[in-house]
């Protein structure tokens, strides 16, 4: 366990430890009061003709009025907890590509270990809650392999938990890369190495995930995007989803938008009714390579919103795109949406891709969200959001490919990976773009 990961745990357990205490008082100050009010009222109990017993020590006569006429002390209200402070955070697609297997590979042990990729964003991760991420590959076992059928090493699953990962969402237009086998197993690797799958039920019972943290519920709703109906038939990526695993993946469809619009809000409404304080939405939509939201995103977003939704996480275009605030029109609640995160780490860049807006597809961020809840008043008090941009550096040694997430912040010119690669005013020209696309009222400094 991480020195970050400790120091959360020691938070909760100082939190649960005041609770306790705070729970001993009250029974100390509720047995005081009723002893006060048993010497006050006992003398009443006898109407003179039978003469209570004698108590030990003398006659209950001569002993003086407990009270002595005097008002009881006024017993001290227990203090109110305080609110619960949560910061969380989540990040785009987390993508496999054959270029970056192979440079994760050791020959001479023959393992792969993505470690290094996070090494510079870890801090950010593991001081987080809650932090979650977006699983775009599987992890079906076998031999690993990239785009158009993603299949990660396992390791993947353990280094992003290493990393601070809580959270990890299975779906997405990838989910089925592997089959249904591949699916299960996907599930089976991110519990195994501690993270809590999201958007993916194998019983096929629930469409929401809870998770606590700090005392404070919460729970996730992660949906991805079909592609058209075929036959009759749901499809991811122009693929069947097997009728038995339908309602087992959070998916909806374009063609029947309304019906499929109330089954996420009933998803939303199911999560609160099964304890979660704050509901996050996750939502895998959009264009691919469009740096704006398109309106099937703003009608999700603002029916989400109606539905309960708190928190409005989501990626696809593999691309960033804005964030801003959406008001719920009937309680006036401000819901920090984030259009697209963009990627996390992948193989697509400048040098891999040829289209108009290929060098935004190497910036992403880590979306964050804090907020302050009351537990006693069940109430969410403040809300509010904000980004660190990030920047994929890929570069090339005499043992092969490099890749690093480089957080673009205060210490960017000093960050290993860009005085090795030699791409510091490739980054410094991404967190231009950031600035300019997000605002730079919410970049996190």
């Amino acid at each position: 366990m991480s020195t970050m990961q400790l120091e959360r745990a020691e938070r909760r357990a100082r939190r649960e430890a005041a609770r306790k205490r705070k729970r001993i008082v009250a029974i100390a100050v509720l047995a005081a009061i009723v002893i006060v009010l048993g010497a006050l009222v006992l003398p009443s109990f006898f109407d003179g003709k039978t003469p209570p017993p004698e108590p030990v020590g003398g006659d209950l006569s001569q002993m003086e009025d407990p009270s002595d006429g005097r008002e009881p002390e006024p017993v001290p209200e227990p203090e109110p907890e305080p609110p619960v402070s949560l910061r969380v955070v989540c990040v785009g697609d987390v993508m496999t590509h054959s270029t970056q297997i192979k440079a994760q590979y050791d020959s001479a042990t023959d393992t792969y270990d993505f470690a290094d990729n996070f090494q510079y964003v870890k801090g950010y991760i593991e001081e987080a809650d809650l932090a979650l991420c977006n699983l775009e590959t599987c992890f079906a076992g076998g031999t690993p392999s990239g785009y158009p059928i993603f299949n990660a090493p396992d390791i993947l699953a353990q280094n992003l938990a290493d990393a601070g990962f809580d959270v990890g969402i299975l779906v997405n237009n990838h989910t089925l890369d592997k089959g249904k086998s591949g699916l299960d197993r996907t599930a089976q690797i991110v519990a195994e190495a501690g993270m809590i799958p999201a958007g993916f039920d194998p019983e096929g019972a629930k469409k929401y995930t809870l998770t606590e943290v700090d005392g404070v519920t919460i729970g996730v709703v992660a949906y991805t995007y079909e592609t058209p109906m075929s036959n009759g038939r749901h499809t991811l990526n122009g693929n069947y989803v097997p009728d038995d695993y339908v309602d087992k993946l959070n998916s909806f469809c374009y063609e029947n938008f309304d019906s499929e619009m109330d089954e996420i809000k009933g998803a939303i409404a199911a999560a609160k009714e099964a304890g979660a304080d704050i509901v996050i939405c996750y939502y895998h939509w959009g264009e691919e390579y469009q740096r704006s939201p398109n309106n099937w995103q703003k009608e999700i977003a603002a029916r989400s919103v109606a539905a309960g939704a708190d928190v409005i996480f989501a990626s696809h275009p593999h691309v960033p795109q804005g964030m801003e605030y959406l008001t719920d029109e009937a309680s006036g609640r401000q819901v920090p949406v984030f259009w697209s995160m963009g990627n996390f780490v992948s193989n697509q860049r400048e040098e891999t891709l040829d289209m108009e807006n290929r060098r935004y597809t190497e910036q992403g961020m880590i979306a964050g969200v804090n907020l302050e809840y009351d537990v006693e008043a069940d109430e969410l008090l403040t809300i509010s959001m904000d980004v660190i941009p990030t920047w994929v550096d890929r570069y090339k040694l005499d043992d092969g490919y490099h890749y690093a997430i480089v957080p673009l912040d205060a210490d960017l010119e000093t960050n290993p990976a860009l005085q090795t690669s030699g791409h510091l005013e490739r980054a410094k020209r991404a967190l231009g773009d950031m600035k300019e696309l997000m605002g730079e009222q919410y970049i996190r400094k």
